[in-house]
Protein backbone atom coordinates (compact mmCIF):
# COMPACT_ATOMS: atom_id res chain seq x y z
CA UNK A 1 0.00 0.00 0.00
CA UNK A 2 2.92 2.48 0.73
CA UNK A 3 5.20 1.12 -1.77
CA UNK A 4 6.17 5.02 -2.27
CA UNK A 5 5.96 8.32 -0.96
CA UNK A 6 2.67 9.98 -0.97
CA UNK A 7 2.98 13.01 -3.56
CA UNK A 8 2.40 16.78 -2.65
CA UNK A 9 -0.94 16.34 -4.45
CA UNK A 10 -1.94 13.39 -2.44
CA UNK A 11 -1.07 15.00 1.18
CA UNK A 12 -2.96 17.66 -0.62
CA UNK A 13 -5.98 16.01 -0.97
CA UNK A 14 -5.99 13.69 2.51
CA UNK A 15 -5.68 17.16 3.86
CA UNK A 16 -9.18 18.36 2.10
CA UNK A 17 -10.84 15.07 3.03
CA UNK A 18 -9.89 15.26 6.93
CA UNK A 19 -11.06 18.77 6.91
CA UNK A 20 -14.22 17.92 4.86
CA UNK A 21 -14.94 15.04 7.65
CA UNK A 22 -14.62 17.42 10.43
CA UNK A 23 -16.89 19.73 8.63
CA UNK A 24 -19.70 17.16 8.08
CA UNK A 25 -19.44 15.49 11.58
CA UNK A 26 -20.72 19.48 12.77
CA UNK A 27 -23.60 18.95 10.64
CA UNK A 28 -25.67 16.51 12.63
CA UNK A 29 -28.95 16.60 13.72
CA UNK A 30 -29.38 14.25 17.39
CA UNK A 31 -32.41 12.10 17.66
CA UNK A 32 -34.08 11.39 20.74
CA UNK A 33 -34.43 7.58 20.57
CA UNK A 34 -30.71 6.64 19.96
CA UNK A 35 -26.87 7.60 20.81
CA UNK A 36 -26.24 7.92 16.97
CA UNK A 37 -26.91 11.97 15.63
CA UNK A 38 -28.18 12.29 11.88
CA UNK A 39 -24.88 13.06 9.85
CA UNK A 40 -23.39 14.75 6.71
CA UNK A 41 -20.63 12.50 7.59
CA UNK A 42 -21.67 9.37 5.39
CA UNK A 43 -21.67 11.54 2.54
CA UNK A 44 -18.11 12.66 3.02
CA UNK A 45 -16.92 8.92 4.05
CA UNK A 46 -18.69 7.57 0.74
CA UNK A 47 -16.58 10.47 -1.51
CA UNK A 48 -13.34 9.55 0.26
CA UNK A 49 -14.11 5.48 -1.05
CA UNK A 50 -15.03 6.77 -4.15
CA UNK A 51 -12.22 9.20 -5.24
CA UNK A 52 -9.10 8.41 -2.95
CA UNK A 53 -6.84 5.68 -3.33
CA UNK A 54 -7.12 3.55 -0.83
CA UNK A 55 -3.64 4.28 0.50
CA UNK A 56 -5.04 7.94 0.58
CA UNK A 57 -8.79 6.96 2.21
CA UNK A 58 -6.32 4.94 5.35
CA UNK A 59 -4.29 8.20 5.72
CA UNK A 60 -7.67 10.36 6.02
CA UNK A 61 -9.23 8.46 8.75
CA UNK A 62 -6.00 7.78 10.59
CA UNK A 63 -5.19 11.31 10.70
CA UNK A 64 -9.20 11.93 11.23
CA UNK A 65 -8.74 9.13 14.45
CA UNK A 66 -5.70 10.46 15.96
CA UNK A 67 -7.18 14.02 15.98
CA UNK A 68 -9.85 13.22 18.01
CA UNK A 69 -8.29 10.41 19.83
CA UNK A 70 -6.32 13.12 21.31
CA UNK A 71 -9.07 15.44 22.34
CA UNK A 72 -9.59 17.76 19.39
CA UNK A 73 -13.92 18.37 18.84
CA UNK A 74 -13.77 16.67 15.37
CA UNK A 75 -16.49 14.29 16.18
CA UNK A 76 -20.21 14.63 15.32
CA UNK A 77 -21.67 17.41 17.78
CA UNK A 78 -17.93 19.23 18.60
CA UNK A 79 -16.89 16.08 20.39
CA UNK A 80 -13.63 14.27 20.93
CA UNK A 81 -11.47 12.47 22.63
CA UNK A 82 -10.81 8.22 23.84
CA UNK A 83 -14.18 8.37 25.36
CA UNK A 84 -15.95 8.92 22.57
CA UNK A 85 -14.04 6.46 20.37
CA UNK A 86 -14.49 3.65 23.02
CA UNK A 87 -18.23 4.86 23.66
CA UNK A 88 -21.48 3.03 22.64
CA UNK A 89 -20.89 5.19 19.17
CA UNK A 90 -17.00 4.86 18.02
CA UNK A 91 -17.99 1.73 16.23
CA UNK A 92 -19.26 4.01 13.39
CA UNK A 93 -15.94 6.21 13.35
CA UNK A 94 -14.30 3.14 12.84
CA UNK A 95 -16.55 2.05 10.42
CA UNK A 96 -16.01 5.13 8.25
CA UNK A 97 -12.32 4.06 7.68
CA UNK A 98 -12.96 0.73 7.15
CA UNK A 99 -15.61 1.59 4.82
CA UNK A 100 -13.51 4.48 2.95
CA UNK A 101 -10.75 2.23 2.40
CA UNK A 102 -13.04 -1.16 1.32
CA UNK A 103 -14.59 1.12 -1.29
CA UNK A 104 -11.44 2.22 -2.87
CA UNK A 105 -10.14 -0.90 -3.29
CA UNK A 106 -13.82 -2.57 -4.82
CA UNK A 107 -14.76 0.63 -6.84
CA UNK A 108 -13.11 -0.29 -10.06
CA UNK A 109 -10.50 2.09 -12.19
CA UNK A 110 -13.41 3.42 -14.17
CA UNK A 111 -16.09 5.22 -13.29
CA UNK A 112 -19.47 4.08 -13.18
CA UNK A 113 -22.53 5.16 -11.35
CA UNK A 114 -23.89 1.66 -10.96
CA UNK A 115 -21.46 0.74 -9.50
CA UNK A 116 -20.18 3.50 -7.64
CA UNK A 117 -23.72 3.57 -5.81
CA UNK A 118 -23.66 -0.29 -5.37
CA UNK A 119 -20.43 -0.29 -3.64
CA UNK A 120 -21.25 2.42 -1.35
CA UNK A 121 -24.81 1.10 -0.71
CA UNK A 122 -24.04 -3.32 -0.43
CA UNK A 123 -20.94 -2.68 0.98
CA UNK A 124 -20.14 1.06 2.30
CA UNK A 125 -22.62 1.43 4.44
CA UNK A 126 -22.94 -1.80 5.81
CA UNK A 127 -19.45 -2.11 6.95
CA UNK A 128 -20.41 1.25 8.98
CA UNK A 129 -23.22 -0.17 10.15
CA UNK A 130 -22.08 -3.42 11.22
CA UNK A 131 -19.14 -1.41 13.40
CA UNK A 132 -20.94 1.18 14.65
CA UNK A 133 -24.15 -1.24 16.07
CA UNK A 134 -21.23 -4.26 17.55
CA UNK A 135 -20.21 -1.57 19.55
CA UNK A 136 -23.62 -0.19 20.92
CA UNK A 137 -24.28 -3.48 21.41
CA UNK A 138 -21.17 -4.21 23.79
CA UNK A 139 -20.93 -1.04 25.81
CA UNK A 140 -24.85 -0.47 26.35
CA UNK A 141 -25.18 -3.97 26.58
CA UNK A 142 -27.99 -3.93 24.10
CA UNK A 143 -30.04 -6.82 22.61
CA UNK A 144 -29.13 -7.32 18.78
CA UNK A 145 -32.26 -6.32 17.59
CA UNK A 146 -32.29 -3.13 20.30
CA UNK A 147 -29.22 -2.02 18.28
CA UNK A 148 -30.14 -2.67 14.74
CA UNK A 149 -33.50 -1.02 15.98
CA UNK A 150 -31.65 2.13 17.05
CA UNK A 151 -28.37 2.27 15.49
CA UNK A 152 -29.45 1.09 12.05
CA UNK A 153 -32.88 1.18 10.37
CA UNK A 154 -33.92 5.05 11.42
CA UNK A 155 -30.62 5.87 8.99
CA UNK A 156 -31.16 4.03 6.06
CA UNK A 157 -33.06 5.72 4.02
CA UNK A 158 -31.08 9.19 4.23
CA UNK A 159 -27.64 7.06 3.81
CA UNK A 160 -28.54 5.78 0.55
CA UNK A 161 -29.32 8.85 -0.42
CA UNK A 162 -26.04 9.97 0.95
CA UNK A 163 -24.60 7.34 -0.94
CA UNK A 164 -26.10 8.09 -4.50
CA UNK A 165 -25.30 11.97 -4.30
CA UNK A 166 -21.67 10.55 -3.68
CA UNK A 167 -21.57 8.41 -6.85
CA UNK A 168 -23.35 11.11 -8.47
CA UNK A 169 -20.70 14.05 -7.76
CA UNK A 170 -17.31 11.12 -8.00
CA UNK A 171 -17.33 12.17 -11.73
CA UNK A 172 -17.09 15.24 -11.90
CA UNK A 173 -15.17 15.42 -8.73
CA UNK A 174 -12.94 13.32 -10.51
CA UNK A 175 -12.36 15.11 -12.91
CA UNK A 176 -11.48 18.37 -11.14
CA UNK A 177 -9.23 16.31 -9.52
CA UNK A 178 -7.45 15.44 -12.62
CA UNK A 179 -7.97 11.33 -12.20
CA UNK A 180 -6.76 9.31 -9.92
CA UNK A 181 -2.99 10.55 -9.17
Amino acid sequence: MFDKPLSTKELAFIALFVALNIVSAYIAIPLPFTESPIALQPLIVNLVGLLLLPRSAFMVYVVYLLLGAIGLPVFTNGTGGLGKLLGPTGGYIFGFGVSAVVMAWLRGKTYSFARYSAVAIIIGMPIVYFLGVLQLHLILQLPWEKAVLIGVLPFIPLDIVKCLIAAYLAKPLTRIMNGRY
